[in-house]
């Protein structure tokens, strides 16, 4: 039966793409119609390969008919369709593609959610692309001003920078963050963000931009992380590595991102750069009696000499 249909469905896209001397112009919209439902069947019968083509020429007739919504929708069925058969890279030219169109058609908010949800798809396996689609949603949010979504792409950001252990850059992101929650007032994430870039300056090896970072915005902190972080600072400025794992492994900081609670967790701990001081030896008990040099002088005879002299 599916099988029947989809060679009425082929048929019906073939001749709706038909000219003839009385039909000038194809039926964009009925071939998309029927690309659209072919690859329903296709994904059924797990033809992926075929549903992923339809569904690109489902998408090239809405273009060509002007309705870049549907094209849109097209492309994001694509990318899902590349996930469920594996093909991870060709989702990032996907989302790039619908995003351009997304802009075209004057929707920045969907365009910056369909980079959003190619980025999901692939940040397992390809963290690195990931990294690339979450900036580039940044940047059409910032374009727009919509803070709320710029931050949260942001915060994604900083995340997949600190899974790569790019300190620099994951410092740089969790700033961009911090400045967009200033703007819209929101002292708690801020105080959280604290946190994670105390974390990652310590990371960084920079004590001192830790504490800089603390000073800054230490003030937007619970009490409870405002503790940890003057107990964490000074264990690491006295490089006291028991004070420092006791602070890491405070409960707030376990329950925080999973990207940062392993940071926490992985961070090295302060060593001493003064050595302890030696410590005497023990006498080892049943030892040999110390050497005795037969030229030296009997304590007696040294008495002897004394008392003729």
């Amino acid at each position: 039966m599916a099988k029947n249909s989809l060679y009425v469905y082929i048929l019906n896209f073939f001749f709706s793409l038909k000219t003839s001397f009385l039909k000038w112009r194809p039926d964009y919209e009925v071939a998309a119609d029927e690309y659209a439902k072919a690859a329903t069947c296709f994904r059924n019968a797990k033809s992926f390969e075929q549903c992923k083509e339809c569904l690109l020429k489902s998408a090239e007739c809405h273009k060509q008919n002007r309705s870049l919504l549907y094209v849109n929708r097209n492309l994001e069925q694509a990318m899902l369709v590349c996930r469920d058969q594996g093909d991870l890279r060709r989702v990032v030219e996907l989302a790039e593609r619908a995003c351009s169109l997304y802009q075209q058609h004057g929707s920045p908010d969907a365009a910056s959610s369909a980079l959003d949800k190619g980025a999901k798809i692939i940040e397992t396996a390809h963290p690195e692309q990931a990294l690339r689609l979450y900036q580039h949603a940044a940047d059409v949010a910032m374009t727009e001003d919509n803070i709320r979504q710029a931050a949260e792409y942001f915060s994604k950001t900083a995340r997949i920078l600190v899974k790569l252990q790019m300190y620099d850059q994951a410092a740089d992101a969790i700033r961009r963050e911090i400045g967009l929650q200033q703007q819209s007032d929101n002292l708690a994430a801020i105080g959280r963000l604290a946190v994670a870039l105390v974390l990652v300056q310590l990371a960084r090896g920079d004590t001192v931009a830790a504490e800089k970072a603390f000073k800054e915005w230490g003030n937007c902190c619970d009490a409870p992380e405002v503790q940890t972080l003057e107990a964490l600072l000074q264990a690491f400025d006295e490089e006291d590595p028991e004070d420092a794992r006791a602070a890491l492994n405070s409960p707030f900081i376990k329950h925080m991102d999973v990207e940062y609670s392993r940071l926490a967790r992985d961070l090295p701990l302060p060593q001493p750069t003064t050595p302890a001081p030696a410590k005497t030896p023990a006498v080892r008990p049943n030892a040999a009696p110390s050497y005795v040099s037969p030229n030296a002088p009997q304590p007696s005879q040294s008495g002897q000499v004394r008392d003729q002299s």
